[in-house]
């Protein structure tokens, strides 16, 4: 996750990108990041993290929103995203969103055998939250 974080925050696009850090009583809480997907016109949701303290607030939904809202404004029609089979919580926001599953393959991360999933949202067939 580092990696992703540097290479944002280094990044040279010209694609409108975004990261949002969300507070609760003054301390972070969780985050998001949408950047530039590799293909014209496509986003990526990136680095989607709520604090166990902020979990069941509601902060992973509205991270998201934000971020869709912004990639809409920005004039994306597509975004994608990675993720684990394991993190439900976070399929369950994705799909509230709209997002399809479009692919699955075994992953070998963070010492476990997983899933990786790719889901993907077209922004003109999606509901807004």
């Amino acid at each position: 996750m580092a990696r992703i974080v540097a290479d944002y925050a280094t990044g040279q696009s010209s694609a409108p990108q975004a990261a949002w850090i969300a507070e609760v009583d003054g301390g972070r809480a969780g985050c998001v990041m949408l950047t530039a997907g590799d293909q014209p016109g496509t986003a990526t949701l990136r680095v989607l993290l709520v604090s166990p303290s902020a979990r069941g607030l509601g902060m992973g939904s509205r991270l998201v929103e934000e971020a869709l809202a912004f990639a809409r404004a920005a004039g994306y029609r597509r975004v994608t995203l990675w993720t684990t089979d394991n993190l439900a919580s976070a399929r369950r926001i994705y799909q509230h969103f709209g997002f399809i599953l479009s692919d699955e393959k075994p992953h070998r991360g963070f010492g476990h055998d997983l899933t990786g999933q790719t889901w993907s949202l077209n922004l003109s067939d999606s509901p807004t939250g």
